[in-house]
């Protein structure tokens, strides 16, 4: 770090932000995962995390906030291309399987079609298991870890190894939906089954979800019903509150009240507004701006949270979507390492 100037030009060196690249000397580590099998809309964040890289050598370093959390290092792990083919050839396989169920075909009657989605299946435990070893081998290393999808199935691997690691967690949720579908489309690990899933682990206790404005009755009811903990700040609620006078300063400590003293934040990008994010994997109009989210999580750090794990996710296939998700990153990386 010692010859490495912020304030030059950002040298194109494989690793984000153009830092040095010492995984050994490197507080954080930020793990890629290049898979978006299971997306319902858009396909394409699998492309995300090389994107992400390539466009956060335009972010400046200096933050008014954090400081220089920078020299502690953050390491990029680059996109294993094992996973990204694996994510190629079964997302053909499943976009075919999304079809024929959207025309009728019912897997319990067709058999091809069960055989495909059956594979599909398979090679997303394939994907968790992956995540699960390169998190569970850093959680051990006292690292921190940050992971970068992708659609939002691949952190569930993380979850686990935290949770097999001996931690108990709640998770801070930024999303556009509620992700609580037993599973969709008939597969498991799908990216709107993630905190279902999410929710059936030992070390996690309960779930705030903020910005949620698309979801389904399914989806609500498991929310009321689950012994676990759920609190849900919709964001049509959050709206109506604020033209009603309320204020984000209230709406934010009500939010950070409900979350336990270990939290996880998981940051899938249709959390905002979708002007921000437009060729995200699944935009819904509505969502909040970049710095109330900010703002929040300042609140949230402000409070004395002990973070302990972090996701950034659902980040389109464009320049501009990379550009927002880099800053993003970047911000969550602060919140953390400063």
């Amino acid at each position: 770090m010692s010859d490495f100037n912020p304030n030059d030009i950002a040298l194109d060196n494989g690793n984000l932000y153009g830092l040095p690249k010492n995984i050994v000397e490197t507080d954080l580590v930020v793990v890629s995962v290049p898979w978006d099998v299971t997306v319902s809309y858009a396909e394409g964040t699998s492309y995300a995390p090389q994107l992400i890289q390539e466009e956060s050598l335009q972010v400046d370093l200096f933050d008014f906030d954090y400081g220089n959390f920078w020299e502690k290092g953050i390491y990029f792990v680059p996109s294993n291309d094992e996973i990204l083919q694996l994510s190629k050839k079964h997302r053909a396989m499943a976009k075919e399987a999304i079809r024929l169920q959207a025309i009728g075909e019912n897997p319990n009657t067709n058999t091809t079609l069960k055989q495909d989605i059956d594979k599909v299946n398979i090679a997303c435990e394939q994907m968790i298991q992956y995540v699960y070893d390169n998190t569970k081998k850093l959680i051990q290393e006292k690292k921190k870890v940050v992971l970068l999808g992708g659609d939002h199935s691949t952190p569930y691997g993380f979850f686990k190894a935290l949770s097999d690691s001996g931690v108990s967690f709640g998770i801070l949720q930024i999303d556009a939906h509620m992700d609580l579908r037993e599973s969709y489309e008939y597969f498991k690990y799908s990216h709107a089954s993630i905190m279902y899933n999410a929710l059936k682990l030992e070390g996690i206790h309960s779930l705030c979800q903020v910005g949620i404005r698309d979801f389904c009755e399914e989806e609500s009811n498991y929310a009321i019903n689950t012994e676990k903990q759920v609190n849900v700040f919709y964001d049509r609620a959050i709206k109506k509150q604020l033209i009603e006078g309320k204020t984000w300063v209230q709406i934010c400590d009500e939010i950070v009240a409900s979350l336990p003293q270990k939290i996880y934040i998981s940051f899938d990008i249709d959390g905002l507004d979708p002007a921000l994010c437009p060729n995200t994997g699944t935009p819904v109009p509505g969502g909040l701006d970049i710095d109330s989210i900010f703002y929040l999580l300042d609140k949230v750090k402000a409070s004395g949270k002990e973070i302990v794990g972090i996701d950034l996710n659902e980040v389109g296939n464009s320049a501009w979507d990379a550009n927002v998700g880099a800053r993003v990153l970047y911000r969550l990386c602060g919140l953390w390492m400063s």
